[in-house]
């Protein structure tokens, strides 16, 4: 089977988005240029993970080689939508970073989810000795995309913004609340 590398190194636009109303959102990442627009569905913890190693990653790069990096964007950004058709090439089950140290460019790279992965989560036993657990599967779909220092802030501020767009959180229990409110386990299950 044939799988497809879809390479912006840099894209035109590179971005974290959600399409739906909050508590029913799908998070993607979207990557416009050279006339082609790639859009890959992720989990929300990925992209809350990704905007904070990314922001681990350009700290590392600064301590390590002395890259220069750009102050946190005080502006909102890029706040449009995400670019129609927002079409699912791919539902993302591995992120990988890197530092490019010659280029002095963050590598970003989803992965897609396959089969062995959804059997590791499922618990069953691994029949493969020979695989390497630390490589993903070079048979899965990728998006790759590189970035300077300066569109990986903004990229962070973005994803950021993107993640607590949701639903507000109670205030008493932490999880979020639903326009009808939600069962509280903080006041034994009442609706608050």
């Amino acid at each position: 089977m044939t799988h497809q590398v879809h390479a912006f190194e840099p894209p035109e636009r590179f971005v974290a988005g959600t399409v739906g109303p909050p508590g029913d959102r799908t998070f993607f990442l979207q990557a416009r240029g050279g006339g082609r627009l790639v859009s890959v569905a992720l989990e929300k913890v990925q992209v809350s993970l990704l905007a904070e190693k990314l922001e681990e990653l350009l700290s590392e790069a600064q301590r390590r080689f002395g890259v220069e990096l750009p102050e946190p964007a005080t502006g909102v950004g890029d706040n449009e939508p995400l670019d129609t058709p927002v079409d699912e090439e791919f539902r993302v089950g591995t992120l990988g970073l890197a530092f490019d140290v010659d280029t002095a460019t963050v590598v970003i790279e989803a992965i897609a989810a396959g089969e062995a992965e959804a059997e590791v989560e499922l618990g069953e036993p691994d029949d493969d000795e020979d695989s390497d657990d630390d490589e993903p599967d070079d048979d899965l779909d990728r998006l790759r995309v590189r970035l300077t220092p300066e569109a990986t802030r903004q990229f962070i501020e973005r994803a950021r913004r993107v993640v607590n767009a949701g639903r507000p959180p109670c205030p008493l229990c932490g999880q979020p609340l639903d326009p009808a409110g939600h069962l509280c386990p903080r006041h034994n299950g009442y609706h608050r």
